[in-house]
């Protein structure tokens, strides 16, 4: 039995729970081939008028779900079997060593780590692609040279930097993300669509691709070096959106944190389609009129826009990006610059504000806001009848709760709620995802709702299975797909305590959202269509460009949703199942105990009894707390 301290009574908190959920197991679900495909879409659209995309930060499959029973994981074969499984790592003296995947858990206080390289390079290295198949076996040496000096042998904190990137968490530490998993749908062949930090990921789930369309139209704007050190495109840096930017004299420059340009550098202006543009239907033409400087940001969308004036749905889909401090929050104090801007705002997690048309556009940018504005529409119903919405939290957290670790030097680093590791506590970040996902769940648009919970890129942490290569262009070293990341379907017509193990990345968003609203595919849009067709002229490579073609070989979700539930034989799944009680949302589990035991669930690793031993010199926050 693994030691904690328990400071609150288990039993207490799990009965309390257990009131708040109904007692009977969920109806069973039904053959998900039971229906057509066409029959399933046209249930799906009668049913789902709400696709709420709670999109959170930097954590691969395995970190978080390698030990989820039932999913590809870690020990789902054996060790001789999975990539990368044993991986090579220098000692502080010199000598070789090897480090396996090892869980840690409220011993480690292992809500709080520290960050790893997720550089674009950084992952295309750890993946050690030889002969065209990544072999994912790097990962712990190439974090390692991130960190040692030059010349001589390793630190102790660059030892420790590499064998973070082998660590992994369980239900110990994210009680609630495993809850949900178990309850609905989870994921388990859902990758990144580009290797890369975290731009690339917030580009791609509105837009389908981070900029190699606009590449092949304009070659002059490329990136230079493998895309880290460019601020051109495709994007696969972090640099911040040009809108906002220092270089940015519109008269209503777009929100930043006051912390991001410490020098005058930032992303190119963005002119590629996006979902905005097909969501906006045959309105976009009167929408796009009112852009402020049309010759630079329409450059590439013109005969888009064209196209859907006329043939774009009639009736424009309502959107939203939330984002934890675009705008004043309710708890802002100090933590403001002069503007009132929030400083908790990650100005480069922002995908829409990197384009144009979107941030040069008052019509368009009235779709961005706070974070405390989604919870807010979803309270007071105020809500249009259908839409997408995506939702993302910050690098402080509006509940002001803090860490559960009493080391001060944490507690003052890791106030964060989107997830992401050196500001973000895990216990944090998925309590402000229950509270939203309560609001939903209390709301009326529960009954008409598809929740997906997913991350933007895989943190340069280890995951185990190879993705595919699908945009390799010669001479270039842009990679896509990156390693897994994790993706949760809720709804009252999802699958529940299913894995679905269909391929998939952040593009299968768009697929679900264009088939759910009968939107034009991003890839079928006459200027994305032309630079698709000059990729294929001058490299031989068919299909650059939007990944969200049908019959692309990208999932499009749906294998998460219950035939039955859809057609009515099977009762929805009731909202109280993705309810989780104020008493602990408020109380973090490192706290109370709250954790496998009380939800139910064994990890694989420990029904296999299996347990790699932690390195006797590992410290999950190396640059935080340094150790010797």
């Amino acid at each position: 039995m693994r030691a904690r301290t328990w400071l609150v009574s288990l039993a207490l908190i799990a009965a309390s729970f257990a009131g708040a959920v109904p007692a009977a197991s969920p109806a069973r679900a039904t053959d998900p081939s039971a229906l057509s495909d066409d029959a399933r879409l046209a249930l799906l659209r009668q049913k789902i008028k709400y696709v709420f995309v709670l999109y959170q930060e930097n954590r691969s499959f395995d970190s978080y779900f390698g030990t989820f029973p039932g999913a590809d994981g870690l020990y789902a074969d054996p060790p001789a079997q999975l990539s990368g499984f044993s991986q090579p790592i220098v000692n502080t003296d010199g000598s070789m060593g090897t480090v396996m995947p090892f869980r840690i858990g409220p011993e480690q206080y292992a809500a709080d780590t520290d960050d790893v390289d997720h550089s674009h390079g950084g992952i295309v290295a750890k993946m050690d692609i030889v002969d065209g198949v990544p072999q994912m076996d790097r990962f712990a040496m190439v974090e390692e040279r991130e960190h040692a000096p030059a010349s001589g042998d390793p630190t102790i904190a660059a030892k420790q930097f590499g064998e973070l990137t082998m660590a992994h968490e369980d239900c110990d530490t994210v009680p609630f993300l495993w809850l949900y998993a178990k309850r609905f749908a989870l994921y388990d062949h859902f990758f990144q669509a580009m290797a890369g930090p975290s731009t690339p990921g917030n580009l791609t789930i509105i837009a389908g691709q981070t900029g190699i369309t606009q590449w092949l139209l304009h070659p002059d704007e490329a990136s230079a070096g493998n895309g880290d050190e460019g601020r051109g495109v495709p994007v696969e840096g972090d640099d911040d959106p040009f809108w906002g930017s220092p270089s940015d004299k519109s008269a209503n420059p777009m929100p930043v944190n006051p912390r991001d340009f410490p020098r005058d550098e930032a992303q190119i202006n963005l002119t590629f389609a996006s979902l905005p543009l097909t969501l906006a239907g045959r309105s976009i033409g009167a929408v796009a009129s009112h852009d402020q400087d049309p010759v630079r940001d329409l450059v590439d969308v013109e005969d888009d826009i064209a196209f859907l004036t006329k043939g774009g749905v009639e009736s424009a889909v309502p959107w939203g990006w939330y984002e934890e401090g675009y705008d004043r929050e309710p708890t802002d104090d100090g933590a403001t610059d002069a503007l009132g801007r929030h400083a908790s705002y990650i100005t480069h997690h922002n995908g829409p504000q990197y384009f144009g048309y979107i941030a040069n556009n008052g019509d368009m940018r009235a779709h961005l806001h706070g974070l405390d504005d989604f919870i807010t529409a979803v309270t007071d119903r105020t809500l249009p009848a259908e839409g997408v919405f995506y939702v993302k939290g910050g690098s402080q957290n509006i509940m002001q709760m803090l860490s559960a670790d009493p080391d001060p030097a944490v507690r003052a680093h890791f106030l964060g709620d989107d997830d992401h590791p050196q500001y973000s506590d895990a216990q944090i970040s998925e309590a402000m995802l229950a509270r939203v996902i309560d609001s939903i769940a209390n709301s009326p648009y529960w009954d008409e709702s598809a929740i997906i919970i997913t991350w933007d890129d895989s943190e340069g942490d280890y995951d185990h299975v190879p993705p595919p290569l699908r945009t390799v262009i010669p001479g270039k070293a842009w990679v896509s797909d990156g390693p897994r990341i994790p993706l949760i379907l809720i709804s009252p017509y999802a699958r529940s305590g299913a894995i679905a193990h269909e391929f998939g990345d952040q593009v299968s968003v768009i697929k679900l959202v264009d088939e759910l609203f009968g939107l034009t595919p991003l890839a079928l849009l006459p200027d994305e269509s032309r630079a698709s067709e000059l990729g294929l002229e001058r490299f031989g490579v068919a299909g650059l460009g939007p990944l969200d073609a049908p019959d692309n070989g990208v999932g499009d979700l749906v294998s998460g949703f219950d035939d039955g539930r859809l057609a009515g034989t099977v009762p929805p799944l009731p909202p109280s199942m993705a309810e989780i009680p104020d008493a602990l949302i408020n109380v973090l589990p490192q706290t109370t105990g709250y954790g496998c035991s009380a939800i139910g669930i064994t990890p694989t690793d420990v029904r296999m009894g299996i347990s790699n031993p932690i390195p006797p010199d590992f410290n999950p926050r190396p640059k935080t707390d340094p150790t010797h």
